[in-house]
C-alpha cells in the first residue's frame, strides 16, 4: 500500500469514528497535557487503534488522539508524538500531520520541551519559535517526489506562520505572560548534548535544542498548513556551568509551565479567525 493510501485509510477510519471537520490541530510535547482540560472531548482514540499510525514507545508520551471543541471550533489534539530516536523514519514521525491535514485542519499548534542554549532563557520560560535549524540528518519529504504530497520544493523562508505567531504574542500579552522568541535546533537524540555540542549549537545560531517539531513543521509547510510552535525551556545548557540533568527533572519542569502554555493555546484558538 502506498504512503498516500495509508494516509487516506487512517483519515477514513477517524472519520468513521466521528472525527469530522476539525479546524485546529494541536501537538502536545513532553510533560504537556493540561490543554486537554480546556477541550470538551467528544472522542478519544488510542494511536494503536488507528490504521498505519505509529505507536509511541516513550512512557511519558500517552499515545492518544482526542477530538472535541473549544468554543465554536473543532479541535483535534495529539497527546504524544513520535521521534527518530524511537526507531521511526521521518515519514512515520510526520505521518500524523498528513492525516490531520487530510481531515481538514486549517491551523497547527505545536509544543515541545527544549534545552535553553541562549543564556537569557531560564527553566520554565515559554519561547515562541521564530525559526529552526534541522540537524536530524534528513528530510521527511525525501523520496516523496510527487506534487500529490504538496509540492516537491516547499519554500522555508518563513516556516512559522506570521499571523499565528502574532496571535500568540497578543494573547500572551493579554495574559501578562512573558513569551520570548528564539531559534530551535532539532537533533536526533535520545542522548542529551555534550558541552562541545552546546557550544556548537550556540555558535550556529540556536537558542534552544530539542528532538522533535522540525520535521512536523517541514511537512506543514509542504502542505501549506499554517503552523506555530512554543517551547518550554526545561534545562539551562550553559557549557561552562553544565550540570547533570535527567528526564524526570525535564518532565517536572515542563509540568510547571503546562498550565500557562495550555491557557495560551486555548486563548489563541479562540482568536483564530
Amino acid at each position: 500500500m502506498t504512503y498516500l493510501a495509508q494516509i487516506s485509510q487512517s483519515a477514513d477510519f477517524l472519520i468513521s469514528k466521528g472525527i469530522l471537520n476539525p479546524e485546529v490541530g494541536v501537538v502536545l510535547g513532553t510533560g504537556l497535557g493540561k490543554f486537554l482540560d480546556y477541550l470538551v472531548v467528544e472522542q478519544e482514540i488510542d494511536y494503536a487503534d488507528i490504521p498505519h499510525f505509529p505507536v509511541s514507545t516513550v512512557e511519558f508520551h500517552k499515545g492518544k488522539l482526542l477530538f472535541g471543541s473549544i468554543g465554536s471550533k473543532k479541535v483535534i489534539a495529539m497527546q504524544g508524538r513520535f521521534h527518530l530516536y524511537e526507531g521511526y523514519s521521518l515519514q512515520q514521525v510526520t505521518f500524523p500531520i498528513r492525516v490531520l491535514q487530510k481531515l481538514g485542519i486549517q491551523h497547527l499548534l505545536l509544543s515541545n520541551a527544549a534545552g535553553g542554549i541562549n543564556k537569557d532563557f531560564k527553566k520554565g520560560d515559554l519561547v515562541l519559535l521564530d525559526d529552526h535549524i534541522n540537524l536530524q540528518g534528513g528530510s521527511p519529504l525525501s523520496g516523496l517526489n510527487s506534487f500529490e504530497y504538496g509540492g516537491i520544493f516547499p519554500d522555508m523562508s518563513a516556516p512559522y506562520d506570521e499571523k499565528l505567531n502574532n496571535i500568540l504574542v497578543t494573547e500572551a500579552s493579554k495574559m501578562e505572560l512573558l513569551l520570548k522568541k528564539g531559534v530551535y535546533a532539532s537533533v536526533y537524540g535520545p542522548q542529551l548534548e555534550t558541552r562541545a555540542e552546546y557550544r556548537y549549537l550556540g555558535r550556529i545560531g540556536a537558542d534552544m535544542v530539542g528532538m522533535s517539531t522540525t520535521p512536523e513543521v517541514i511537512v506543514a509547510n509542504q502542505l501549506k498548513l499554517p503552523c506555530a510552535a512554543v517551547s518550554v525551556i526545561t534545562d539551562e545548557c550553559d557549557p561552562d556551568n553544565l550540570k547533570p540533568v535527567d528526564i524526570a527533572e525535564i518532565i517536572a519542569i515542563a509540568g510547571t509551565s503546562d498550565e500557562k502554555l495550555s491557557q495560551l493555546f486555548f486563548e489563541t484558538i479562540h482568536s483564530i479567525v
